[in-house]
């Protein structure tokens, strides 16, 4: 029996674990997160969020080599809650601001954000951006994270046939984009 001050061997194996994927996955999943949520404070505040429930639920955990997956489908729901709470931080803000000629209204895009428009890279974003959110996930996790369509189903909790949808849906609505002429 363990006392108060030694940790048991479970908890020790729940933070070797973590530690392990932590050091392997971190990068990957703030970029992964950044791409969904463009903003890097966020994107971070997520993925530390899903690494402390992968702790949390270690012992739970019926496979612990699905560590990784869980990891992604944590930042991904991560994501998407934040999404939400922003859409609705940006609904109420509209609401008390009232229209678009009210003084300390947004008229146009900021001076960096027009210095870096033209960039191949932030059309990409853009592009990525006005997509239906599933179709977005579907496109990052296929060409940022090279998961494939059984891996990007089980992320998503989606059949592998809606992934080829979103996926195809996606592409077909980039491909018609002006910005890519």
């Amino acid at each position: 029996m363990t006392t108060m001050g030694e940790p048991g061997s479970a908890q020790r194996e729940a933070d070797d674990a973590v530690t392990e994927l932590y050091a392997a996955h971190w990068q990957r999943l703030v970029r992964l997160a950044w791409l969904l949520l463009h903003d890097a404070g966020e994107a971070e505040e997520v993925v530390q969020d899903a690494f402390v429930a992968l702790h949390a639920h270690w012992s739970g955990l019926r496979d612990p080599a699905a560590g990784a997956a869980y990891l992604r489908r944590a930042v991904l729901n991560g994501a998407r809650s934040a999404l939400r709470h922003r859409g609705v931080k940006e609904r109420w803000a509209a609401s008390v601001r009232g229209g678009p000629d009210d003084p300390g209204a947004r008229t146009g895009p900021s001076a960096e954000e027009s210095a870096v428009a033209g960039l191949s890279r932030q059309s990409i974003l853009a592009a990525l951006g006005r997509l239906p959110t599933r179709q977005r996930e579907v496109l990052i996790l296929r060409y940022y994270l090279d998961l494939g369509e059984a891996q990007i189903a089980d992320a998503l909790d989606i059949s592998p046939g809606s992934v080829k949808t979103h996926a195809s849906r996606g592409l077909a609505a980039l491909r018609s984009g002006t910005e890519w002429t």
